[in-house]
C-alpha cells in the first residue's frame, strides 16, 4: 500500500489538518461554556456572557468549515484510492497464469475486485473523517478535564484502560469472524455465478429446485456468518458507553460529595468533555469494526497482489520466427495440482515444422487442450522445455508470444456487440476487406450476409442468438483474421458438419500456407490428412506420424478408426 500512500500523502495529511482543526474547536467550547457560567451567569456579568458566546459562536464556525473541507478532501482522496486499488488488482488478474485463477475462483476474484476494495475505501474515508479525530478529541478531553478540573483524574485513570481494554478484546475476537463473512460472500458470488451461467443447462433439466437449495444454502451460511460477527461485535459498544456513563455518575457524585466547592460551570464542562469521550470512543470502536473488515480484506487482496506473475516473469522481447525451428516440445511433463496421482501430460516430445497441419487427436481427458494450454504459456511445464523457433518459450515474453499465436478455444466465447466487432476483436484495425475474407475462410459469410443487418447485427452476450455451429464459424473467423505464425484450433468444429469442416480446414491451409497448424479433434475425419498426427493417451504419445503410418502400427488410432469410420 506504498505506493498509494505516497500517491495521496499530502492529500492526506490536509485532510488531517482540517480534521485537527475540527477537533480542537469542539474542544473548546464546553471551555467557553464553562466560563460563561462561572464567570458571566454566576457573577451576574452579560457582557462577558455575550463575548464569551461570541467567541464560541465563531469558534463554531470555523469548527463547520474545517469540517466541510475535511468531509469533501476524505470523499475525494478515498474514492481515488479505491478506484486506483481496483484498477491495479484488475491489471494484476489480468496478467495472473490460469493456475492462479484457478486456485483463487472466478468467484472469489470477482469478490475482492469489488466488496473487499469497497471494505478498504470505507476504512480509508473513516480513517480521514473520524478515525483520527476520535484519539485527538478523547486525548484532548483527557487533557481539558485535568487541567479545568483535576479532582476527576483517578477517574480518567481508571476508565481509559478499560475502554483501551474492550478495544483491543474487538479486534482480537472480530478479525476471524469478519473474514469467515467475506469467505461466506465468496461462495455466494460462485452459486450466483454458476447458475448464471448455466440457466439454459438448469431449465433444460428441469433442476431449479437443486439450484434454489444450493442458492439458500450459500445464502443462509452468509447471513449466519454476519449474524456471528455483529452478535460477537454488538457486545463491546454497549460496554463502552456503561464505562463513560459510570465515570460520569462517578464525577457527579465526587462533585457533589467530595468537592462542593466547586464551581458548577467546570462540573458542566467535565461531564460535556465526558460525553465527548463517549462519542469518540463510539466512534473508535465502530472505526475498530470497520477496520476489522478492512483487514480481512487487506489480507486477501494482498494475496493476490503479492502472487509470484508467471505470465510477466518472461519478460524478454526476443525476435519471434518459427522459421529457425519451429515448435519443438521436449520431454514435457505438467500436472495441474502438485499432488496429483496422475500428469495431464507425462513426457511429451514432439516437433512442428512452418508449414505443417499437425493433427492431434484422443479420448476424452487424454491431454490435448492441456497441450495447447502450454503452448499457449497459460502454463508452464512442471518439467522440459517447450522451444520456439529455436529458442525457450520461457525467453519469449508473453505480449510477443500472444500476438504470434491465433487460439480457437472448445468453449466459444463471443462478446456482446455487432458481428464486425467480433470478429475484429482477433485484429482491432482490419479492413473490411480482411474481415469479410476472414469470414468467408470459416465459411461464416453465408450466413452473416443473411443477417438483417449483415456485419452489423448485433450479438447478445455469449452468443445467445446464434446457434451452436454459427458461434463456432465466427470464433475461426476472429483467429484467422489475425493470420499469425501459429493457428490453434481446440476441437472448434464439433457443431459443423463433415463437409463444411472440410472447406473450413482446406480454406485455412490455403491462406496460411506457411504458418503450423493446430487440430485438435475427437473426430478422426478432421485429423487424417494433416502432415503429422500425435495420438494422446492418458497425457502420453501413444503414437505420432502420418494416418497411413499410425493405422498399421498404433493400436489405440486403430481403434479409433475402426470406431469411427
Amino acid at each position: 500500500m506504498k505506493k498509494y500512500f505516497k500517491k495521496y500523502i499530502w492529500l492526506f495529511l490536509l485532510c488531517l489538518a482540517f480534521l485537527t482543526g475540527e477537533a480542537l474547536c469542539d474542544l473548546l467550547q464546553p471551555r467557553f461554556m464553562a466560563n460563561i457560567v462561572d464567570d458571566g451567569i454566576a457573577q451576574n456579568d452579560m457582557s462577558a456572557v455575550f463575548r464569551l458566546g461570541g467567541f464560541m459562536l465563531l469558534i463554531a464556525g470555523v469548527g463547520a468549515v474545517c469540517a466541510l473541507s475535511r468531509n469533501y478532501l476524505a470523499s475525494t482522496v478515498s474514492q481515488k484510492f479505491a478506484s486506483a486499488l481496483r484498477s491495479d488488482l484488475f491489471q494484476k488478474i489480468i496478467h495472473l497464469s490460469l493456475s492462479d485463477i484457478d486456485r483463487f475462483d472466478r468467484g472469489s476474484l470477482i469478490t475482492r475486485l469489488t466488496n473487499d476494495v469497497t471494505q478498504i475505501q470505507q476504512f480509508a474515508n473513516g480513517l480521514m473523517r473520524i478515525f483520527f479525530k476520535a484519539p485527538v478529541m478523547c486525548i484532548g478531553s483527557i487533557v481539558m478535564m485535568i487541567t479545568l478540573y483535576p479532582s476527576v483524574s483517578t477517574v480518567i485513570l481508571v476508565m481509559v484502560p478499560v475502554i483501551l481494554f474492550l478495544i483491543y478484546l474487538s479486534i482480537k475476537i472480530g478479525y476471524r469472524y469478519f473474514y469467515r463473512v467475506q469467505l461466506a460472500v465468496d461462495r455466494m458470488n460462485s452459486v450466483v455465478r454458476e447458475f448464471l451461467s448455466g440457466i439454459r443447462v438448469v431449465r433444460a433439466f428441469h433442476n431449479v429446485s437443486a439450484e434454489k437449495k444450493r442458492f439458500l444454502a450459500a445464502n443462509e451460511e452468509m447471513a449466519d456468518s454476519q449474524t456471528k460477527a455483529m452478535q460477537v461485535m454488538a457486545f463491546f459498544s454497549p460496554a463502552i458507553a456503561l464505562t463513560v456513563n459510570l465515570s460520569i455518575v462517578a464525577i457527579l457524585w465526587l462533585s457533589g460529595f467530595r468537592f462542593q466547592a466547586v464551581e458548577v460551570g467546570k462540573v458542566m464542562a467535565a461531564v460535556n468533555y465526558m460525553t465527548q469521550m463517549l462519542h469518540a470512543f463510539g466512534m473508535i470502536s465502530n472505526i475498530f469494526n470497520i477496520f476489522v473488515r478492512a483487514n480481512a480484506s487487506y489480507t486477501r487482496i494482498q494475496e493476490v497482489l503479492t502472487t509470484g506473475d508467471a505470465i510477466c516473469a518472461n519478460q524478454k522481447d526476443a525476435v519471434f520466427s518459427i522459421e529457425k525451428g519451429g515448435i519443438a516440445f521436449q520431454n514435457v511433463s505438467f500436472s495441474y495440482h502438485k499432488k496429483a496421482q496422475r500428469k495431464a501430460l507425462d513426457h511429451i516430445s514432439f516437433t512442428a515444422n512452418p508449414g505443417e497441419t499437425i493433427g492431434i487427436i484422443g479420448s476424452t481427458g487424454s491431454g490435448k487442450t492441456t497441450l495447447a494450454n502450454l503452448m499457449m504459456g497459460f502454463y508452464q511445464p512442471d518439467e522440459g522445455d517447450i522451444r520456439i523457433g529455436g529458442q525457450s518459450q520461457k525467453e519469449i515474453s508473453q505480449r510477443l508470444l500472444r500476438e504470434n499465436i491465433s487460439f480457437v478455444p472448445q468453449k466459444n466465447l463471443l462478446f456482446t456487440g455487432t458481428i464486425a466487432e467480433n470478429i475484429r476483436w482477433g485484429k482491432e484495425n482490419a479492413s473490411e476487406e480482411g474481415l469479410k475474407t476472414a469470414a468467408r475462410i470459416a465459411c461464416a459469410d453465408s450466413f452473416i450476409e443473411k443477417q438483417p443487418r449483415g456485419y452489423g447485427t448485433m450479438i447478445g452476450q455469449g452468443g445467445v442468438n446464434l446457434s451452436g455451429g454459427q458461434k463456432q464459424r465466427l470464433a475461426i473467423a476472429r483467429a484467422v483474421i489475425r493470420n499469425t505464425d501459429i493457428l490453434i484450433l481446440d476441437d472448434c468444429t464439433s457443431a459443423v458438419d463433415a463437409n463444411t469442416e472440410k472447406k473450413i480446414r482446406r480454406s485455412i491451409r490455403e491462406y496460411q500456407k506457411d504458418a503450423i497448424r493446430f487440430i485438435i479433434s475427437q473426430r478422426i475425419i478432421s485429423v487424417m490428412n494433416a502432415d503429422k498426427i500425435l495420438v494422446l493417451h492418458d497425457g502420453k504419445i501413444a503414437g505420432q506420424g502420418t494416418h497411413a503410418n499410425l493405422l498399421a502400427s498404433c493400436e489405440i488410432y486403430q481403434a479409433i478408426y475402426h470406431s469411427q469410420i
